[in-house]
């Protein structure tokens, strides 16, 4: 759940304290949750330029295949936004991290091939104009992968979500919304050939308001 949420001004997003527990956190999740596999399918295949929006502190830089030429990373949380620097800098592939937030990206119309959005559609104030710029930012036919938090399929954990996202759980968590419809939100928004999977995190014990993901991809038409 990499920090967007409440902007401020400009390109920044501020959640220090939430930034510090994700640092935290997050490297753990992947591995005894299994996150980290799904990062490695998310970015599998991917080439060229690609532009990574919300990249929190940088987990997927190192999982980059090596036929992407160039990552362009955005994030506007500063705390992560410095360790994403860290994590460009040990990565395999040239990457570089900007300010700024997913629904003003501060890049070019059609200057990449692929677009990779991972935990941030559930955090950020207006998915619909974050989807469209990265729609504006990709060239035509470029692909989006995402990975994200979704609504729950029962009834009543989708209730409970609904819940905690009317009150404590954005403020606690980024701006992180548990309950959205993004592959809904990502058809909408006017990309094709979106495919999805959905996913359990973690596959077994007890699960938590953000247990329902999605893996899938889109095309730009």
């Amino acid at each position: 759940m990499a920090a967007r949420g409440d902007r401020s001004t400009g390109d920044t997003v501020r959640h220090p304290l939430f930034a510090r527990f994700y640092a935290r956190l997050a490297p753990a999740v992947d591995v005894r949750a299994g996150v980290g596999a799904h990062r490695a399918e998310l970015l599998a295949g991917l080439a060229g330029r690609v532009v990574e929006v919300g990249a929190g502190s940088g987990l997927n830089f190192g999982r980059y295949p090596e036929t992407v030429r160039e990552v362009v990373a955005v994030e506007p949380e500063p705390r992560l936004r410095r360790l994403a620097e860290d994590a460009a800098a040990r990565a395999a592939v040239p990457v570089s991290v900007v300010p700024g937030t997913a629904e003003e990206l501060p890049l070019e119309s059609g200057a990449f091939d692929a677009a990779v959005m991972s935990l941030v559609l559930c955090s950020v104030r207006d998915p619909e104009r974050a989807l469209a710029e990265v729609r504006r930012v990709l060239r035509p036919g470029g692909r989006l992968r995402f990975y994200e938090h979704v609504r729950a399929a029962g009834a009543g954990a989708a209730l409970l979500q609904r819940a905690l996202d009317r009150t404590v759980w954005p403020r606690l968590f980024g701006g992180c919304h548990t309950a959205r419809d993004t592959v809904g939100a990502i058809r909408a928004a006017g990309f094709a050939e979106v495919s999805h999977r959905r996913l359990r995190v973690p596959e077994s014990g007890v699960p938590t308001p953000v247990s329902a993901l999605v893996l899938g991809g889109a095309r730009r038409p």
